[in-house]
């Protein structure tokens, strides 16, 4: 029986230990307030060190007291190429605000200032974060401006969220 149930659980455990979701969370919002779009990127810390391991060749070591002296500069960099995001059409520049660890996540702050509430007509993000390193990630945008909620899910096929108000 003892050996029965061992047969039993190996495969249970093999399998939970090889699974391993890819997903990215990012929270859009707008503050009247500062006048600025605010976003909140949530990734797992160890997939942000495998691509900074795989795309600049350094150890991160983020949330540790080896952390690498450029890991915001990485950061800001990698996003500035898969994250994009358009107000009326039009690609904006955002700033890196800085990042914070919470568990397992390393949360980014972003921001585009300067926007008047009566100018903002449509965003659209694009969200390419990490895709290149794993086949099946997933990247959710949660968008909440001007009275208006709307989720998306993006993945290699479909990379882009719009929202028009």
């Amino acid at each position: 029986m003892k050996k029965f149930l061992f047969l039993l659980i190996i495969p249970l455990v093999s399998f939970t230990t090889f699974h391993k979701y890819y997903v990215s969370v990012t929270d859009v919002n707008y503050s009247e307030k500062d006048q600025a779009v605010q976003v909140i990127s949530k990734f797992f810390t160890d997939d942000l060190e495998n691509m900074m391991d795989k795309r600049y060749g350094i150890k991160a070591s983020l949330n540790s007291e080896y952390e690498h002296t450029n890991a915001d500069k990485f950061i800001n960099r990698y996003l500035k190429d898969k994250l994009k995001i358009y107000i009326n059409g039009k690609e904006m520049d955002y700033k890196f605000l800085g990042k914070e660890y919470d568990l397992d996540l390393t949360k980014c702050y972003l921001e585009i200032p300067g926007i008047k509430p009566e100018s903002l007509k449509s965003i659209t993000i694009t969200n390419t974060a990490l895709s290149e390193l794993f086949e099946d990630q997933q990247n959710i945008i949660h968008i909440d401006i001007k009275d208006q909620r709307k989720s998306f899910l993006l993945h290699t096929e479909n990379d882009k969220a719009m929202l028009k108000f």
